[in-house]
């Protein structure tokens, strides 16, 4: 006769000196939720808690007993919470966001240090030292270390934890006043906390850029030829396809199914000039995503034959048939061309930049040429303050400005 499981969750304890207890969900599958070190007796608290609604079914006959309902801990309202959030943060088109994987990292370290607390009991003090985690970085059990993080990165992950109660409270789990005393923790100030800075991103000169290029394969090197003509985001330059650019005028228009304002509906518009259409007219035949690391492993590729002096034996052919390497993907990710040009600026001896400096270039250029206004409308930006974000000031309009003013 099969053994039958003991329905109230056992005390454990993890490799990491951490007790555990594995809660069973009404759907079967179960969440793995940390109690506090082993043995002591915050743990032991933690595991009452957590095992509140786990009453073992009694073995005498009459009335069902109904065990009482136990208030949702943290770990309870997390899972709810993200699955709403697989549902609700989608494209148009239905994928998912990445705000789902933001939550999930976010509320990393809150599940670490609280699963097991009722989700109504948590404080400031809690919310503090869950932020203190994500300053310094910490050993977590399942996933390793986790990095210090910058500031900026810190505020949001944070604002997201908020964001988690505030639905809590709209789904009625937790008292209003719960959240509204988590909205209390400010965000760290610049220069404030322990918290590292990150460095703006500047505009990068030409120079660099052309030094950087014979170092990148041929359509990498379009991407970032693409990207300086017109000032786009890496992630639409990685995503353009044919049939989203519109070619029946003097001035090409693109206008990418996926952007970053999708979801509020915005459209997007790229305008490519002269140039920009010089660099994509090699591409335009191919159907699917115009840049890939397929086409240029295929552009590499026919490169080497036609240099080739002698045929390829019999015997190198059958090697790459044992012992086939990975297909290249059909289009490239935002993080493979930020490495592609990192490496190539490497190569090339020129200072470390990446792709995102590109559009902070084309914007500069563009604001001292025809002003705040065109650089927002190029950038696509609803406001011209975030415009000013990418677009430096003009130096040299200031000085002549000052010479003239005497």
């Amino acid at each position: 006769m099969p053994r039958r499981p003991n329905p109230v969750p056992s005390y454990l304890r993890h490799k990491s000196g951490q007790a555990f207890c594995r809660i069973r969900r009404a759907d079967g599958s179960s969440v793995q939720v940390y109690l506090g070190p082993w043995d002591s007796q915050e743990s032991r608290e933690n595991y009452a808690r957590a095992i509140g609604g786990h009453v073992p079914e009694p073995k005498r006959t009459g009335p069902a007993v109904v065990a009482p309902t136990a208030p949702p801990t943290v770990a309870e309202i997390v899972d709810r919470f993200l699955e709403h959030a697989r549902i609700y943060y989608r494209r148009p088109d239905g994928t998912q966001t990445n705000e789902v994987k933001d939550f999930t990292l976010s509320v990393r370290p809150l599940l670490y240090l609280a699963a097991a607390i009722p989700a109504a009991e948590i404080r400031t003090s809690h919310l503090r030292k869950v932020r203190d985690l994500m300053v310094q970085g910490y050993e977590h059990p399942e996933h390793g270390p986790q990095t210090a993080l910058s500031r900026k990165v810190v505020n949001q992950r944070v604002g997201r934890i908020k964001r988690v109660w505030r639905w809590a409270v709209e789904m009625e789990e937790v008292p209003e006043s719960v959240f509204a005393a988590l909205s209390l923790v400010k965000g760290l100030g610049e220069g404030r906390s322990e918290a590292r800075e990150t460095e703006a991103v500047t505009v990068v000169p030409w120079a660099v850029v052309e030094k950087t290029l014979p170092h990148l394969n041929p359509v990498v090197r379009a991407m970032v030829l693409l990207q300086w003509h017109t000032g786009c985001r890496p992630g639409e330059v990685c995503a353009i396809r044919a049939d989203e650019i519109d070619r029946t005028g003097e001035v090409w228009l693109y206008q990418p199914r996926r952007h970053k304002m999708a979801y509020r509906n915005k459209p997007r518009v790229v305008a490519i000039g002269k140039a920009g259409q010089e660099v994509l007219m090699p591409f335009l035949g191919r159907s699917g995503f115009l840049f890939s690391p397929a086409l240029a492993v295929e552009i590499i590729n026919a490169e080497k034959r036609a240099k080739r002096k002698t045929p390829v034996q019999p015997s190198q052919q059958c090697r790459k048939k044992a012992n086939p390497v990975r297909k290249p993907g059909a289009r490239y990710e935002v993080q493979q061309f930020l490495k592609a040009v990192a490496r190539a600026a490497a190569r090339a001896g020129v200072e470390p930049w990446h792709p995102n400096q590109l559009r902070h270039s084309f914007a500069t250029r563009v604001r001292a040429a025809h002003g705040p206004e065109a650089a927002r409308v190029a950038l696509g930006h609803a406001h011209v303050r975030t415009t000013e974000i990418y677009a430096e000031q003009n130096t040299a309009l200031a000085i002549e400005v000052a010479r003239n003013m005497g």
